[in-house]
C-alpha cells in the first residue's frame, strides 16, 4: 500500500463520520459519541499526516507551500473543533459549526487527493511511498 492509498482510506472514514455527525439532532447520546469519534479521527490523522507525510515534503521546494497550506488547514480545523466543544450540543449553533468543520474537512481532503497527491507522487520514489505508508499506519494504529 502506498501513502496515498493509506491516507485516502482514512479520508473516506472522515467523510463518513462527518456525514453521520451532521445528520444528528439535539444532545443525543449518539451525537456525542459520533462527535467524539470524528474529533479523535481528525486529530490522530492530522498528527500522523504531518509527521510522516508533510514533514519530508516541507523540505522540497515544489512542495513546501503545499505542505504549509495543509498544516495551516489542520490548524483551522483544530480551532473549529474548539469552537464546537465550547458550544452546547443541543444549541442550533452546534450543528452550524459542525457543518462548517465538515465543509473545511471536505475541502482539505479534496485539495490533498486532487492536487497534493499528484505533486507528491512526483517527489517520492516508489519505495518511499510504501515506507511512508507503513510509518503513517503505525502512527494511526498507536493512537487509535
Amino acid at each position: 500500500m502506498t501513502i496515498f492509498e493509506a491516507i485516502r482510506k482514512d479520508h473516506d472514514k472522515q467523510r463518513e463520520l462527518c456525514r453521520m455527525v451532521t445528520s444528528t439532532s439535539g444532545e443525543s447520546k449518539g451525537r456525542k459519541q459520533m462527535w467524539e469519534d470524528l474529533k479523535k479521527e481528525l486529530q490522530i490523522h492530522a498528527d500522523a499526516e504531518e509527521r510522516t507525510f508533510y514533514s519530508p515534503l516541507i523540505h522540497n521546494d515544489m512542495m513546501q507551500e503545499h505542505a504549509r497550506h495543509g498544516i495551516a488547514e489542520h490548524h483551522e480545523m483544530d480551532e473549529l473543533i474548539e469552537k464546537i466543544d465550547a458550544t452546547e450540543m443541543d444549541s442550533p449553533a452546534w450543528l452550524v459549526y459542525a457543518k462548517q468543520l465538515c465543509e473545511k474537512v471536505e475541502h482539505h481532503l479534496e485539495d490533498e487527493e486532487h492536487t497534493f497527491f499528484q505533486l507528491a507522487g512526483k517527489v517520492f520514489t516508489e519505495k518511499q511511498k510504501t515506507e511512508i505508508a507503513t510509518e503513517y499506519q503505525k502512527e494511526m494504529k498507536a493512537n487509535r
